[in-house]
């Protein structure tokens, strides 16, 4: 390495210089560990919104994946009960157009997940979003509201079984815990909306690049195989 001779200085002058230089490499490194931090931060949330018909073993795989990555679970329908329950101002909001018998506006739904995102989910390696979202504006709703705050989705994970195979596990659900509208028709017409609804998302999620096709069917152990290797590659 090429030396350059600096002239002769007075002691004190040297100490001066020395001590100036450490400060300017201390804070460059100093910031240089900051964004290192932050990369790294980013690298380990990894946000995953998971799609499966009833019946197609969606709750037992977000368990497992919640076991071994960390992942916090983020369900639509439990954070409603939780806000409306806790009689926060979003719940109270939510709770008005349920007893009108009207749907509950997006842009209302984003406010409480962000609000669960940012209390519940910064405290995990990601979050799971289950049972959301069901519309293309919706999923856009959460793109915009993760970017906000520099995250992102990383995967969406669509776990597909026959729909043979579905309605057999529905039919023996509905036995085995006596709920009479778990009968043929009704478990055909859920199946009919589950799809007529997600299918335009899939189509969008195989646009943003992040669509993984899980066969899910199978033992427990090759279907989470699979997931794992969709997560360990993000």
């Amino acid at each position: 390495m090429r030396q350059i001779k600096l002239p002769h200085l007075p002691s004190d002058v040297e100490a001066q210089q020395s001590d100036l230089i450490t400060d300017v490499w201390y804070k460059k490194g100093k910031e240089t560990q900051i964004k290192q931090d932050k990369i790294e931060k980013k690298v380990v949330m990894k946000n995953i919104v998971i799609f499966g018909a009833p019946g197609s073993g969606k709750g037992t795989q977000s368990d497992l994946m919640i076991e071994h990555y960390g992942l916090g679970h983020i369900s639509t329908g439990d954070v409603l009960r939780a806000e409306i329950k806790k009689g926060t101002e979003l719940g109270k909001t939510a709770q008005s157009y349920i007893d009108k018998g009207n749907l509950i506006p997006d842009e209302l739904m984003i406010s409480i997940l962000a609000n669960v995102y940012d209390s519940f989910g910064r405290g995990h390696k990601g979050v799971i979003f289950d049972g959301f979202p069901r519309t293309i504006p919706q999923a856009e709703a959460l793109k915009k509201m993760l970017d906000e705050r520099g995250d992102k989705v990383a995967a969406m994970i669509e776990l597909d079984v026959p729909e043979d195979e579905l309605m057999t596990r529905l039919i023996k659900r509905g036995q085995d815990s006596g709920r009479a509208d778990d009968n043929e028709e009704t478990i055909k017409k859920r199946l009919v909306v589950y799809h007529s609804q997600t299918q335009p998302l899939i189509e969008w999620y195989k646009k943003e690049g992040l669509h993984h096709h899980i066969n899910g069917f199978g033992t427990l152990e090759r279907i989470f195989g699979d997931i794992q290797k969709v997560i360990d590659n993000l």
